[in-house]
């Protein structure tokens, strides 16, 4: 058709410069509308096809394959395909446009081929993701490498292409510049290391929780990325670390805690020293009503008497064995944190004095909380410790804390009062 419309044009007179001119637009712009007809057909009714394919379809591999867009990708390639075998056929051989037109259809190609190999990994990535989590392997950074590779090898196609030269050609060269591009891709090399370690020694996966102070992270790890990890913290604001940073320095993975039967609590209770003392007969009456303790105090009563008896004692005489308002309250702690139901007793349960400070006896509980929850931990503790508050002065023990203005302000009302 085209060369029965030039012989046409010929006939009426105009010149040869003029006809090649003419002959080359009429065939650029068919190349052109040959690339646009077959992207339509790719995109349209063939793609439309296996989309209605895959929705109707129990696999699950077909729905990660549409979700990454690896059919659309795939359609791409049709338009370069048929601009590659066309123009040979439409152009003359030995003309400049044919030689730019094969060229720029080799790259595009040659890029769209690496794009949809890169969404068939992604594919590879989240299908395969969770077993990953569960064994500690890399996967995502090696599939990150696996991109970065593709990517590289299109580029030096590309290079080789627009050169005309052995892609083994440029290859060749690559070891003159092995240096500059270590020190380009340093961060890669580093993180893929990382990667490596954090995998065979088991030290993180997703979702683990994990604190970095030195980088303002406290929260669970989204993505282990090959130069970056993503960690979203507790106030939902994303932190990104080096991969390398992880192995280069420590961090805290709460990961263990999740797998065990509960979370540790350890906090204590400052006692004002001046006011421990002996228990007298009338004071352990008034303790009585607390039934977890009845059985404790009358044990220790029996076991008192007996000595006594045993030594030829008085009941007054400080050389004996007596019971003291701090051991009791102790005592009522642990029995009382044992009785706890959501208090997991299979792990260490215990209440033990620190050394004394300027700011009193610091009682200490250490035990773990069967619900390993955020919110539930942080009921459970305060539940706990709001009773123990509340009932340290049934055992005449003062809770130590510094004067503050009601303090200085009710010593004062009795200065006045007494004066």
């Amino acid at each position: 058709m085209v060369e029965a419309m030039l012989t046409y044009l010929a006939e009426l007179g105009l010149e040869q410069p003029t006809l090649d001119t003419l002959k080359s637009s009429s065939g650029f712009f068919l190349i052109l509308l040959i690339a646009i007809i077959s992207h339509y057909l790719a995109k349209y009714p063939l793609l439309s096809v296996v989309k209605k394919a895959v929705v109707h379809s129990k696999n699950k591999y077909d729905d990660l394959l549409d979700d990454e867009h690896v059919f659309t990708k795939a359609a791409a390639i049709v338009p370069s395909i048929a601009v590659l075998f066309c123009t040979p056929l439409i152009l003359e051989q030995g003309h400049s446009a044919t030689h730019v037109l094969v060229v720029i259809a080799k790259c595009v190609l040659t890029f769209q081929i690496a794009k949809t190999i890169c969404a068939v990994l992604n594919v590879i990535n989240r299908n395969y993701e969770t077993v990953a989590q569960e064994r500690y392997i890399p996967l995502n950074p090696g599939i990150q490498v696996l991109k970065l590779s593709v990517y590289i090898v299109a580029t030096i196609l590309s290079i080789s292409f627009i050169l005309d030269r052995s892609p083994m050609y440029l290859l060749s060269g690559i070891g003159a510049i092995a240096a500059a591009l270590m020190l380009v891709f340093q961060d890669t090399i580093k993180g893929f290391a990382a990667s490596m370690q954090i995998s065979a020694n088991k030290m993180l996966t997703i979702g683990d929780w994990v604190e970095l102070p030195n980088y303002g992270a406290d929260g669970d790890v989204l993505e282990i990325g090959l130069t970056t990890v993503k960690i979203q913290n507790f106030d939902k604001t994303i932190v990104t670390v080096p991969t390398y940073a992880l192995t280069s320095g420590s961090f805290k993975n709460w990961h263990g805690m999740k797998m065990s039967g509960g979370r540790r609590i350890k906090r204590s209770i400052s006692i004002d020293i001046s006011s421990i003392r002996f228990y007298q007969a009338n004071d352990l009456e008034k303790l009585k009503h607390l039934t977890i303790l009845e059985p404790y105090i009358e044990q220790k009563i029996t076991e008192i008497n007996q000595e006594r008896n045993e030594k030829q004692l008085d009941a007054d005489d400080i050389n004996g064995r007596q019971l003291t308002n701090l051991g009791t309250f102790r005592a009522y702690i642990n029995l009382y944190l044992k009785q706890h139901e959501q208090v997991n007793h299979s792990m260490t349960c215990m209440v033990r004095q620190l050394p004394a400070s300027s700011t009193g006896l610091p009682l200490e509980l250490y035990f773990f909380s069967k619900d390993k929850r955020w919110i539930s931990y942080e009921g459970i503790q305060s539940d706990i410790f709001d009773h123990l508050f509340a009932l340290a002065p049934l055992f005449n023990l003062r809770v130590f804390q510094h004067p503050s203005g009601y303090d200085w302000r009710e010593k004062t009302q009795a200065h006045d009062i007494a004066s």
